[in-house]
């Protein structure tokens, strides 16, 4: 049987972290992208992640490139590329920077693996996705982006820290866009079984959703020369496994919605079916008053960045 081919376009911390779970969990061949500024600097990863294979026993083939060809007909393609935001650096700057990145990137994806099912993590993230989009002309179910996954799995970590249990206990959801205007939902929140609500009181609940919001901004913070890279990886490899495996998962993932919430043609995070054919169903919760008040204000702020990014690129 042949095996899934997975390309990774950006060879940097989140990107070579994730080509690293994904080779472990043998999900596929890899072949690591990078732009051709950085020389060899994609096939020295790759090697050295290939050494790593006797010592913890995956065979996958791992390739280090900076030249598109080697990505012919990949079955996944996960797109870290772009720069992250820098002191004095405006927001507008970095949309308009990683929008001609992405847009570049799509281009060469529509070209040389037209099947593929693309993954966008680059930042800002519902905008940089609704790019890929719309320059690959691809089949909204072939692309999406990670967001969900992670900030969950962030919503997850500071609940099992505050109550002293297993993370594998916790199940939850989050809605909306990447960021700020996050949408944790208490209401789809359990802790084996048991509904958070009834174990954390609103205003200690409100500061743990507060922190998920600001999950990454933290980690800046401290890490004060770069930004989360292990966790955002493991999200991804997660959401290529679903993929490759056609695991028919049940996870928050960055999607095409219509009529879906009523969010009328952009890419927000949702509750999906993650399989073979890439986002094969979008799930509709029925929400609280509140959290529908919530997820209707992060889709106005996803469209006001689709929006700013459009103005940006026509200049």
């Amino acid at each position: 049987m042949r095996r899934a081919k997975i390309t990774i376009i950006g060879a940097g911390n989140v990107g070579a972290t994730c080509a690293h779970w994904c080779a472990a969990a043998e999900l596929g061949d890899i072949v690591l992208l990078d732009i051709p500024q950085t020389e060899t600097m994609p096939a020295g990863k790759a090697l050295d992640l290939m050494q790593a294979s006797p010592i913890f026993g995956f065979d996958s083939r791992i390739t280090g490139t900076t030249d598109y060809q080697d990505t012919v007909d990949s079955d996944v393609i996960v797109v870290t590329a772009g720069i992250p935001r820098k002191p004095g650096m405006s927001r507008d700057d970095l949309l308009s920077t990683n929008a001609k990145i992405v847009t570049s990137v799509a281009e060469q994806i529509r070209s040389t693996s037209p099947q593929a099912i693309v993954i966008v993590v680059s930042n800002p993230l519902d905008a940089m996705v609704q790019q890929m989009w719309l320059t690959t002309g691809f089949p909204p179910n072939r692309v999406m982006g990670q967001a969900g996954v992670l900030d969950t799995a962030r919503y997850r970590t500071f609940l099992a820290m505050e109550l002293g249990v297993s993370v594998e206990d916790i199940s939850a959801m989050l809605l909306g866009g990447h960021g700020d205007t996050m949408v944790p939902i208490p209401s789809c929140t359990s802790v084996g079984g048991i509904p958070v609500t009834q174990l954390i009181k609103p205003e200690r609940l409100d500061a743990i959703v507060a922190r998920t919001r600001d999950g990454g901004g933290e980690i800046v913070r401290l890490l004060k020369t770069g930004s989360a890279y292990y966790a955002p990886a493991a999200a991804c490899a997660q959401m290529v496994e679903a993929i490759v495996r056609d695991k028919k998962r049940l996870i928050p993932c960055a999607a095409y919605c219509d009529r879906e919430y009523g969010v009328g043609g952009y890419f927000i995070g949702v509750p999906v079916i993650l399989g073979s054919d890439g986002v094969e169903r979008i799930i509709e919760l029925h929400l609280t008053s509140r959290e529908q008040a919530d997820v209707q204000n992060s889709v106005a702020a996803v469209k006001k960045l689709v929006a700013d990014m459009q103005t940006l690129l026509a200049k």
